[in-house]
């Protein structure tokens, strides 16, 4: 399987003979391109019209990150993989508003599947039965708004109500006087729980695109979200599928195990966020997540979650086809 580069150091990427090269002024590395799925860059970094043009036919998207961990942008190189049917059929999706619908609401029953299978899992393994239970109940009654939803913005606020819920349990989950959620703040978070979810969202929007470029489909036209006014929005569909089960039941275990602290943010005006010590050791622990297996039931054996982010978009094009309705992946764990 191809690695993810992350870099957080300063320093200069370019093209040496057939491979990348890194340099720094206290080392240089060679990085074998063949290996090398996509680039994550967090430092200042520079880079030349070579190096991208080499990426590019080796079908590398490089992300870019400023200096606070906020996802800035993507080099996304030309498209490897055309099919104008399938572009064609996207769009078809988008413009015919129930299509969109139908679709859009198909991704929030994803996404509401599994955070209720987050709560449920921690539901057997804490003293607090009674809460969770009742916050089970009120999302159960709130999927009959998404059920009802006539357009979707319609849509989105019945998924924010219940995203809100859900987001209710993770005091009990965490229960660390350091790491207390309040509520959903952005831009900046305005404490330690809200920078970790807003810097792990970010990183599996990427994610979600680099594996969109592995395949027929076009990032640009997204269901749930906009497309309008977006560069990119299939990839935040696809991502809240797996933001429930990668990014918050990653942070339960940073925090649950001591593993992330104080000392891993730092204040800025207005906000709080990770620090690069704190940035290194989430996509480290990240990492092993994204490699690590799951039974899959159709398949009938384990794939890693970059796989299964991939396999979801083979569904999503088969519905686009018409070759199969979609149906969310659900975990069972």
């Amino acid at each position: 399987m191809k690695k993810t580069l992350y870099i957080f150091q300063n320093g200069e990427l370019r093209r040496k003979d057939n491979s990348l090269y890194f340099e720094t002024e206290e080392r240089k590395r060679y990085i074998p391109v063949e290996n090398t799925n996509d680039i994550y860059i967090f430092g200042e970094v520079d880079v030349s019209k070579k190096f991208l043009e080499f990426v590019a036919q080796k079908e590398i998207i490089v992300h870019y990150f400023n200096h606070h961990g906020y996802y800035v942008g993507s080099f996304y190189p030309r498209e490897h993989l055309n099919a104008g049917h399938v572009i064609l059929k996207q769009a078809e999706h988008y413009i015919d508003n129930a299509k969109r619908l139908d679709l859009a609401r198909l991704f929030v029953k994803g996404a509401i599947q599994q955070m209720t299978r987050v709560i449920k899992y921690y539901r057997s393994r804490l003293p607090e039965t009674d809460v969770l239970d009742r916050v089970l109940v009120a999302i159960e009654q709130e999927e009959e708004r998404v059920k009802q939803a006539q357009t979707v913005e319609q849509l989105m606020a019945a998924e924010g109500h219940i995203r809100e819920m859900y987001y209710s349990t993770f005091d009990i989950i965490i229960r660390h006087p350091d790491f207390v959620f309040e509520k959903r703040t952005k831009r900046p978070p305005h404490n330690r729980l809200n920078a970790l979810i807003s810097f792990g969202n970010s990183i599996v929007y990427t994610m979600c695109l680099s594996e969109i470029y592995k395949t027929y489909l076009d990032p640009r036209i997204g269901f749930l979200h906009s497309t309008n006014f977006r560069r990119f929005s299939l990839n935040l569909d696809v991502a809240e599928i797996f933001k429930p089960i990668i990014v918050d039941r990653l942070i339960f275990t940073l925090v649950n195990k001591k593993m992330l602290s104080a000392k891993h943010f730092e204040k800025l005006t207005g906000g709080i966020l990770l620090n690069e010590e704190g940035r290194k050791l989430f996509v480290s622990e990240l990492e092993k997540k994204m490699q690590t297996t799951v039974q899959h039931r159709h398949l009938g054996k384990s794939v890693s979650y970059r796989r299964l982010i991939r396999l979801e978009l083979y569904k999503i094009q088969k519905h686009l086809l018409g070759e199969k309705t979609y149906e969310p992946y659900a975990a069972k764990w």
